[in-house]
């Protein structure tokens, strides 16, 4: 990996049933050692769940939870003439993606439920509605950083 410049992009194969590169990369953050089959049965599994409980599709579904839980500012510790200040930095798209895809997966493992998919399809409705741990995640991340606010001058 460069030290200086960002690193290329790869390019994503997209999902197989839905051909879509943003579901594939939450397939892979829901697979555990190497079982790719699995994890997608997992993830397929959780949108039906999910679409017949909120009679939308799938797909729309998963994306709105998505944007919902990606988060848009955080804080980084910056040191400073000795002291270390939380400075609010906005998120690059990707890392955006990848944080709310990596808190939607942790947010369902940690729910009490009989399998997986129900508790991911749990996660996703609640994500959409606003509501759920991955949510909440974001909400206090937007709020440290306003709390923060005053050491964006810090930032570079």
């Amino acid at each position: 990996m460069p030290r200086r410049a960002r690193p290329t992009e790869r390019r994503r194969s997209p999902d197989r049933k839905y051909g879509n590169q943003t579901l594939q990369q939450f397939n892979n953050n829901v697979m555990r050692n190497g079982k790719r089959a699995t994890a997608e049965g997992i993830v397929y599994g959780a949108l039906t769940l999910a679409e017949t409980s909120t009679r939308k599709p799938g797909i729309d579904v998963f994306e709105t939870a998505l944007k919902n839980a990606m988060p848009l500012i955080e804080v980084k510790p910056r040191r400073v003439g000795g002291a270390t200040y939380q400075v609010p930095v906005e998120i690059r798209g990707d890392r955006r993606m990848s944080l709310g895809v990596r808190w939607l997966v942790q947010s369902a493992r940690k729910r009490s439920g009989k399998s997986m998919s129900e508790k991911l399809a749990a996660e996703f409705v609640d994500a959409m509605n606003g509501l759920g741990a991955a949510v909440k995640r974001r909400e206090d991340t937007h709020k440290m950083a306003e709390a923060n606010k005053a050491f964006s001058h810090y930032k570079w």
